[in-house]
């Protein structure tokens, strides 16, 4: 179905028209976009301001000028303001992507120019899609990078707080892995703080699973998972294999960097542990979009415009995603690795 019109008709289009556009097209979902473990919420501002209690982190809201201000107690807290992250994409049609097609106002069941420019917003929004899937992944271990892989922010030296880490050992064939994903769990659960879960998962390392699943004390569990549970003529049963109150997921994912470098979402012989099901601990904020019109309202995931040239020789497609994720409970996030 296109979505987009004529861009040489009179009518033009608005930042909210285009904004609709980019944000209906078909997304390319990553994996914890696909989980919806965070959750999307807008502010007016372009930074926002972090309260450390405890070990929870709390987003202070904004009141009206004028208003009473939000009171906190000056014993074990502390406060940081944040930048949020302004991630702007740009293409631009040109005459040669449409050089050649059928001519605009010829008879036709698909507009080639509006299907040059969905193609084009398509392949923007998956762009933006995997960069918020690397600043997610990584906030979820409490860390904020950029596209760059640049550390923005570490929400655990910006507040003093630690990362809690559990080594399986994995090659020692002795270890008992149940206990290790019973300490796993428990961490889990001191540190929901109030909140609520409904089980833990673990994203990790194919290194990680291979050594999981081929453990002496693991072994047997996971043969009998394969042959009864997973129904192996129709799924991949190599992707996860729960065992002692945890699904473990096989997450084989990388990028490439801005600087052209390549960087795995989860490193080599490590994985991550956290609770599915909280009701306000991931969060990502979005900012208002760096226009005028835009300016004091609430932000959305993703915004797009286009200019077309005053000679009419190309049409400038511009999109952006203003978005800081953030785990407020860091410590729920169990580090997962094997030292052997």
């Amino acid at each position: 179905m296109t979505i987009t019109r004529n861009p040489f008709d009179a009518g033009g289009y608005s930042l909210a028209e285009m904004t609709q556009a980019i944000n209906i097209l078909p997304n390319l979902y990553t994996r914890l976009g696909q989980m919806g473990l965070f959750r999307f919420e807008g502010v007016t501002q372009r930074s926002v301001i972090i309260e450390q209690y405890e070990g929870q982190l709390n987003l202070l809201p904004t009141v009206p000028w004028g208003a009473p201000a939000t009171v906190g107690s000056r014993e074990g807290r502390s406060m940081r303001s944040f930048a949020v992250p302004h991630i702007p994409h740009d293409d631009v049609i040109t005459v040669m992507d449409i050089q050649g097609q059928a001519a605009l106002g010829a008879p036709a069941e698909v507009d080639p120019m509006a299907e040059v420019m969905n193609r084009k917003l398509t392949l923007m929004r998956r762009k933006h899609a995997q960069t918020r899937e690397y600043m997610e992944i990584n906030a979820l271990r409490g860390i904020v990078k950029d596209g760059r892989g640049t550390t923005l922010y570490n929400y655990f030296n910006e507040f003093g707080l630690s990362q809690i880490s559990v080594d399986f050992v994995l090659g020692t064939s002795g270890t008992n892995v149940q206990a290790k994903c019973r300490e796993v769990v428990r961490a889990v659960e001191d540190n929901l703080l109030g909140e609520t879960m409904t089980s833990v998962h673990a994203l990790v390392s194919p290194e990680f699973f291979d050594k999981l699943i081929g453990h002496p004390k693991t072994e047997e569990a996971y043969k009998f998972y394969a042959a009864t549970g997973a129904q192996p003529l129709r799924q991949d049963v190599r992707r996860n294999f729960p065992f002692a109150g945890i699904l473990f997921e096989e997450y084989n994912a990388s990028v490439t960097l801005a600087g052209g470098g390549s960087e795995r979402l989860v490193p080599s012989s490590e994985g991550v542990a956290f609770p599915l099901g909280t009701m306000d601990t991931f969060t990502s904020y979005g900012a208002p979009a760096d226009l005028l019109e835009a300016a004091n309202t609430i932000g959305q995931e993703m915004y797009a415009r286009q200019l077309i040239e005053p000679k009419g020789r190309w049409i400038d497609l511009m999109t952006e995603s203003n978005i800081l994720p953030v785990n407020k409970r860091p410590r729920l996030a169990i580090r997962l690795h094997t030292s052997n």
